[in-house]
């Protein structure tokens, strides 16, 4: 059921503030899966407790490991008999719908997946496609798309597999991450467009090797993990710079400073792009061993991005475009009209209604500032359409965004850290 809507607060001067943000999505998942056949009990500090990861710890349950909270906010994931006549509730999660499969396959009994409304709109024909070549009988009636049942035989045989991953780069994490659970491991090649978001098969392919197992990848689009037991994990997941996105984009829109603690000084999440994003954009971005502040005085320019392999930021860089001095070309982004929503389509629409001048191209979109009016900003279910809404609203007063809520897919508390980031700044200003 859809949230209440929200007015979202707009800036009555410079930001300058400390936001904390919750571990990563991706690490938090792709570890999970990890730890579900791993050789012991794994240990996640500090992951993310969202909608999708609560998915994701309920899918590896469903299969008969036991994932129990403990008093310090960690998870401890404790492998056991796998077992089929189990349902995976998918919500709108991709890591979900496409990780899970690949494990699910080695369950002896049938596992059945579905999802919200929306997610059997998303394309998972060549997922399944590849399961079957590997030997996994999955059950669709043609679709390619949910629901369907993978019907499991205890074990699967692996090997050689081509698939065309150009809509999704999680098509190939979800072979490597069971990969070295089937009898003769899996080599994926893939045929087609560039493959997007590869930072993301990187921090796949990291998290394996933490692990132990063999993987190569030193072939263009190719990858190979050998067959062989996984260590278990006690890993510290890392704060999620997707999600950081809007919060130091406010650095921006109120010529302020924004400060995350915790950030890398190495990463493979493709968020960490938003660093070259916002120098580009003439904020002043530093990082050190504390952290990251972003602070902007002067206004800040329109650029020319490709954002391929960082797709996830795109509605945060377009909400700044819509706020900046001169033009911005996105580029690259194709694929993530078969996001949680057609990402375009909807940016496309909800920047026009406020008066922005915006063409959607064939990979992405051409935004010319313009003077914005305040109206509602429909979210259609997406929680990046969420995080765009609410940077607009610090320049645009009255600006009313339709079903906040649907941020809690990756970030719960988004809406209690950005009133909080502003009402550090207003307690800033009162005792100053």
């Amino acid at each position: 059921m859809p949230s209440p809507d929200w007015t979202c607060p707009a800036a009555e001067g410079p930001v300058d503030a400390t936001v904390e943000l919750p571990g990563s999505k991706s690490l938090t998942n792709r570890f999970l899966v990890l730890a579900a056949r791993a050789g012991g009990v794994s240990r996640l500090r500090a992951p993310l407790r969202s909608r999708d990861t609560l998915l994701m710890a309920d899918a590896v349950r469903a299969l008969g490991t036991a994932v129990e909270d403990v008093d310090d906010g960690d998870w401890l994931v404790t492998p056991g008999t796998a077992r089929g006549g189990a349902h995976v509730d998918c919500g709108l999660a991709g890591t979900v719908m496409r990780f899970v499969p690949p494990l699910a396959a080695l369950v002896d009994g049938d596992v059945s997946f579905d999802g919200d409304e929306h997610a059997r709109t998303r394309p998972m024909g060549p997922a399944l496609g590849a399961l079957r070549v590997l030997g996994v009988d999955v059950a669709d009636d043609g679709r390619g798309t949910l629901p369907f049942t993978v019907r499991g035989r205890g074990a699967v045989r692996g090997g050689d597999v081509t698939l065309d991953a150009s809509a999704s780069s999680q098509f190939v994490s979800a072979l490597l991450l069971s990969g070295a659970h089937y009898d003769d491991g899996v080599t994926i090649r893939h045929e087609g467009p560039p493959v997007p978001s590869q930072p993301h098969i990187e921090m796949t392919v990291e998290a394996l090797r933490d692990v132990g197992a063999d993987v190569d990848d030193g072939e263009p689009d190719t990858w190979r993990v050998e067959p062989g037991p996984l260590n278990p994990l006690d890993v510290q997941v890392e704060p999620d710079l997707s999600n950081a996105a809007p919060f130091l984009a406010a650095a921006l829109v109120t010529r302020g400073r924004v400060r995350v603690p915790g950030w890398p000084q190495y990463t493979t999440q493709a968020g960490d792009d938003i660093r070259d994003i916002l120098d580009e954009m003439g904020a002043d971005v530093v990082l050190a061993r504390d952290g990251l502040t972003v602070s902007a005085v002067d206004g800040f320019t329109g650029v020319d991005l490709d954002l391929h392999d960082a797709s996830e930021l795109t509605p945060v860089v377009a909400a700044l475009a819509a706020l900046a001095d001169g033009p911005t070309r996105i580029r690259g982004v194709a694929h993530i009209r078969g996001h949680e929503t057609d990402r375009l389509a909807a940016l496309a629409r909800e920047l026009g209604a406020l008066g922005v001048d915006v063409d959607e191209t064939e990979d992405g979109l051409h935004i010319v500032p313009r003077p914005l009016s305040p109206g509602r900003f429909a979210t259609y279910g997406d929680h990046r359409m969420v995080m765009a809404g609410a940077v607009l609203g610090l320049a645009v007063p009255g600006l009313v965004l339709e079903d906040p809520g649907t941020v809690a897919k990756t970030l719960p508390t988004f809406v209690d850290l950005w009133t909080a980031m502003l009402g550090e700044t207003a307690a800033q200003g009162r005792t100053a």
